[in-house]
Order: C-alpha cells, then sequence, then structure tokens
C-alpha cells in the first residue's frame, strides 16, 4: 500500500480485497491510516503461510530503492491495482 505522498506499507493477509478495503475506508488504526496509505501498488500471492511471514519480513528489511525497484517490475506508474475490481 502507498500513500499519496510515497509513503509505503507493507503486510500480509489472507483475505486482499477485504483488507485493501479496510486500509482504503480507514476502518483500523495503525501505520496505514496514520500516513493515508490507501492505493495497493504491488501484492505477490502465496500458500504456505510460513514462507509469507518470511517474505514480509524480507520485504520490510530492505531499503527504499529496492523496494521502488520491486514495485516498478509490475506497476511502472505506481497505479492502484484495486481501482478496477468489482466491489459490488
Amino acid at each position: 500500500m502507498a500513500s499519496p505522498t510515497g509513503t509505503l506499507y507493507i503486510g500480509m493477509t489472507n483475505e486482499l480485497e477485504r483488507r485493501v478495503a479496510q486500509h482504503q475506508q480507514e476502518t483500523i488504526d495503525g501505520f496505514s491510516k496514520k500516513y493515508g496509505c490507501k492505493k495497493l501498488v504491488y501484492f505477490e500471492h502465496g500458500q504456505d503461510v510460513r514462507a509469507i511471514i518470511a517474505r514480509e519480513k524480507q520485504l520490510k528489511n530492505w531499503r527504499r530503492d529496492k523496494k521502488e525497484a520491486l514495485i516498478k517490475t509490475t506497476n511502472p506508474f505506481w497505479h492502484d491495482l484495486s481501482a478496477e475490481w468489482d466491489r459490488n
């Protein structure tokens, strides 16, 4: 998740669409609400919870430039990847 000023939030969930909606509607207090991280700019899928937790920790420890490079591999213009989801 990214804010309009470029602040990045990294987290994991078992239900991406629900979690993105929570960020966008600011229903949960915390980092992403404080900094306005409402735009989904990158995500990965996985099945092994331990591997997903390890990946989250890995990404959180990366320098910002490395995180930006990863985002740009699939989303070079930082579009909101959730913008076209059918939310009916």
